[in-house]
């Protein structure tokens, strides 16, 4: 493992005492209820900005061959491999008011993705489409949603500004009954759920906050009526206004800057800074990233996926922030190969952290002018502890005079709202508008959080079959009791940083799965044994981050100090998984099939 700079044996043990320190000053009692939904009272917060006036429409009654609840990248690739195998009725049901899921949501100032847009794309081979840009904005990114859908037709059969509120399998017909909040009530012979984690708002349970009379809204819901502008900038609307910002993570990082170019003075309330690296964006041609070549990007996405999870690759066709610190995302995904001594590995990897750590602080010290605000906004954590942010716009922000930065460490964050402003300590800062960069309630939608009963043979519920010991399922995507039910997400299989790429392969999986069953006249359902034997293979070398975790800042990674448990994934990452999936296809899929009670007039 190369190290940047070298680092002593004092000098990390410093480290670990610093570490401890800063992660005292910023763990809260109250753990993750420091956090509210957007519901009840406060769900305005969720409203759909983008939609416009929502068409009135009869409710559905009718059949289709596959209903995927949501219109995301995942349910988006879905359909387009369905289409691809020449399934015609498959239809979207997302409750946005169009393609994108979180591109859909996010349309806050400064938006861009942080892996590279080349990448990141699904399906630039198939559809044509080269970015022009490194790391694509936001915008390019939920237009090529759109494109996607629409090269596929996808919106042909999808429903917008509906939500799914129960899936049903009937036993005596063989299929699912799907039913909405607009009162439909369809059917289709499979349901792919693409629901994601990245959908809903999550709010600081902050006292006082129905008090606070300013302008307020939650960055994926961005109120362009009230600042003016575009994801560009320009808005006019904050001139001369006093803004407040809570939220330091990526989100933060991208809007802060340009809330600094247009708005009187900001204020950014930062319980725990953010490790930001360059980001380096530039504009892009096709022959630099290889796009007169066939296949450039499916070649370029698997190097990158290598890379990053820890396999040899000859070349770094990327050559970012990702790929350079690849080794340091062991502790974030179970994917790197060990060799050798544990401790003697342990001890390289802490060391080739604190390099880069100090990297990075280092990068603050010398980008912000005033020094008390530098050691602000300097990380005291390792580097797996958060997920990186890269910008090379965020640190110069803070040495205008119209930004001030709020350190709430130890007063572990903001205490109150008052009808006038924020409290912090001994402190009120009066604002006009304050805007919540909080992120997204991770892993509140959806079927895991209970909140999309799925009703399986006999009426049994899905999480009561799967009760206390947690989620059953054949490499993530099927589950006994639930014919035909193919769940995409990153339980119970691999994941990577790029999770487009992970989410193509797992519409390539799923669409399979439905060929498969197709060609058989069968139903797709794995046997108790099977889950067995597949829950037995994830747990099987699993390495233990846990206590990795348990020391990191607080943050949602580790459920706000509490510690993050050793996640059910397969251990030996993204690129293996995808390579047993292939086998499996061709030498197992049989298994998991079983003739339909009624079989299909041909």
């Amino acid at each position: 493992m190369t190290l940047p700079h070298p680092v002593t044996e004092a000098e990390i043990a410093q480290l670990r005492k610093r570490y401890r320190q800063e992660r005292e000053r910023r763990v809260r009692p109250d753990g993750t209820r420091q956090y509210q939904g957007a519901e009840a009272e406060f769900g305005y917060y969720a409203a759909d900005p983008y939609a416009g006036a929502i068409p009135e429409r009869d409710p559905l009654n009718d059949t289709v061959d596959v209903a995927v609840v949501g219109g995301g990248f995942g349910g988006i690739l879905a359909g387009a491999r369905l289409r691809r195998q020449g399934v015609e009725r498959v239809r979207i049901v997302e409750t946005g008011g169009g393609f994108g899921g979180t591109w859909y949501w996010n349309r806050y100032p400064g938006v861009h993705c942080d892996i590279e847009s080349h990448v990141y794309l699904p399906l630039l081979d198939e559809t044509g489409y080269v970015p022009e840009w490194k790391y694509a904005p936001g915008e390019e990114i939920r237009r090529h949603a759109v494109r996607i859908a629409e090269q596929f037709g996808l919106g042909t059969h999808a429903l917008f500004s509906t939500t799914v509120t129960s899936l049903t399998w009937d036993d005596t017909a063989e299929e699912w009954l799907i039913t909405t909040d607009r009162d439909d009530a369809f059917r289709a012979r499979y349901v792919i759920t693409a629901t994601g984690t990245l959908s809903e708002p999550k709010l600081p349970a902050l006292p006082g906050i129905e008090k606070f009379a300013g302008h307020t809204f939650h960055t994926s819901r961005w109120d362009y009526g009230y600042t003016g502008g575009t994801p560009d900038g320009g808005m006019t609307g904050l001139a001369g206004k006093r803004v407040g910002v809570v939220g330091t993570g990526a989100t933060g990082v991208q809007a802060i800057p340009k809330l600094a170019e247009d708005a009187g003075h900001v204020y950014v309330f930062q319980r725990t800074p953010s490790s930001v690296d360059v980001r380096g964006n530039r504009r892009t041609t096709p022959e630099e990233v290889g796009a007169d070549r066939e296949g450039w990007a499916h070649e370029r996405r698997e190097n990158f996926l290598r890379i990053v999870s820890g396999e040899q690759a000859e070349t770094d066709l990327v050559a970012d922030g990702w790929t350079a610190s690849a080794a340091l995302l062991e502790k974030l995904l179970p994917s790197f190969r060990r060799e050798g001594d544990p401790a003697t590995f342990e001890a390289a990897y802490e060391a080739a952290d604190a390099a880069k750590m100090n990297q990075l602080r280092a990068r603050v010290a010398g980008e912000v002018t005033d020094p008390a605000t530098a050691e602000k906004l300097q990380p005291w954590y390792r580097y797996a502890c958060k997920r990186p942010a890269f910008s090379d716009a965020y640190y110069p922000a803070f040495n205008r005079e119209n930004v001030t930065l709020v350190d709430t460490a130890d007063t572990h964050g903001i205490e109150r709202l008052t009808e006038d402003g924020v409290v912090v300590g001994d402190t009120t800062y009066p604002l006009d508008c304050l805007i919540f960069a909080t992120g997204f309630s991770v892993g509140v939608s959806g079927v895991l959080s209970g909140k999309l009963p799925v009703l399986g043979r006999g009426g049994r519920s899905l999480l009561h079959a799967w009760g206390e010991r947690g989620p059953r399922t054949l490499h993530g995507f099927t589950s006994n009791g639930f014919p035909n039910l193919i769940q995409l997400g990153s339980m119970q299989n691999a994941s990577s940083v790029n999770f487009t790429h992970i989410l193509d392969e797992q519409a390539l999986h799923a669409a399979a799965l439905i060929a498969a069953a197709e060609q058989a006249d069968a139903v797709l359902e794995p046997s108790r044994e099977t889950e067995d034997a597949w829950l037995a293979a994830i747990r099987e070398g699993a390495p233990d981050h846990e206590w990795f975790h348990a020391e990191c800042t607080p943050g949602y990674y580790n459920r706000e100090g509490g510690g993050r448990p050793n996640p059910a994934a397969y251990p030996h990452g993204a690129v293996a998984f995808h390579a047993l999936l292939r086998q499996w296809r061709t030498d197992s899929v049989a298994e998991i099939l079983t003739p339909r009670t009624t079989p299909t007039a041909r």
